[in-house]
């Protein structure tokens, strides 16, 4: 394609998308008969009729409808490529929206985006912390930081940090309640719920092998909050699904301890979701670089 057919393409789109004469050149600041003369020369080059007309309404032919959608992919794809060419040159400036889970966002990613804020003082920082699902494209964020995979297709997903769940409880709980071999055994024990999402509540998805275990417990503690969940636990007050980024130093420390390692439970892995796009905005793609370079060697 020759570089001023380009100008013929985006006529014929907003042509089309007006649906009349009058209304294109209206839009482009010229008579109707000069539209007129420019859609007829377009016919003459393609050796086809693109539209049918009326005296005050068009509709496309088939030719004109195949075109509309080959003009509109081509017009796409230039404007990609212009922003991809912008954006390399582009600083980092405007308003990053991030999205991330109350505790979590609190103690880690708010030091981070604070560090990102000084090294680009151009960019407007926004941090939203909710434990609720959320929608990027309806929500207008352009980031979202949260354990697990998002089931949505619109969005790219960059995972930055593995991190393994298990059960766990402290000394205290297990010398007086027993430690589970089984999960047929949690029912006789105390569980501590944290409230989280979608997830169903009080069941617990136990796996050894590729034998999977729903298992529905209870407790007399449950919260939404997992700083909350995790100081119950470690006052004894029954055993918990934590992470190895929650709970690391508590088992090493001794406060906290492993129970039933024979199963495993649903990893927890961080994501970092932004929508997909060919060409990200120079704010976001920078803190994609800055981020992924804070995690780099992390649990």
């Amino acid at each position: 394609m020759k570089i001023e057919t380009a100008p013929d393409l985006a006529f014929f789109v907003l042509l089309a998308k007006s649906g009349s004469m009058t209304a294109t050149a209206r839009e482009l600041g010229v008579t109707p008969p000069a539209v007129t003369k420019r859609l007829s020369l377009m016919e003459q080059k393609l050796g086809v009729r693109l539209v049918n007309r009326t005296t005050r309404r068009i509709s496309l032919t088939n030719e004109g409808e195949t075109y509309l959608a080959q003009a509109s992919q081509i017009l796409h794809q230039i404007r990609e490529m212009e922003e991809s060419v912008a954006s390399g040159r582009a600083a980092p400036k405007g308003l990053l929206r991030v999205n991330a889970t109350p505790g979590f966002g609190r103690t880690h990613i708010a030091p981070i985006l604070s560090r990102f804020a000084h090294a680009y003082p151009e960019v407007e920082v926004e941090l939203h912390l909710t434990d609720r699902p959320i929608s990027l494209v309806e929500e207008a964020y352009d980031l979202a930081i949260r354990f697990g995979e998002l089931p949505d297709t619109r969005l790219t997903a960059r995972k930055l940090m593995s991190n393994r769940r298990f059960l766990c409880a402290s000394p205290a709980y297990l010398k007086k309640a027993g430690e589970p071999q089984k999960p047929a055994e949690l029912h006789h024990h105390r569980c501590i719920l944290h409230r989280q999402n979608d997830d169903v509540y009080g069941t617990w998805r136990i796996q050894k092998g590729k034998t999977v275990e729903l298992v529905k417990v209870r407790g007399a503690v449950s919260s939404n909050d997992g700083d909350v969940v995790m100081n119950w636990a470690l006052d004894g007050h029954g055993i918990v699904q934590r992470s190895e980024w929650d709970a690391a130093k508590y088992l090493q420390s001794g406060r906290l301890k492993e129970v039933m390692t024979d199963y495993s439970l649903p990893d927890a892995d961080l994501y970092l979701y932004y929508l997909s796009r060919s060409n990200l905005p120079a704010k976001v793609r920078a803190f994609i670089d800055f981020i992924v370079e804070e995690f780099r060697g992390r649990a």
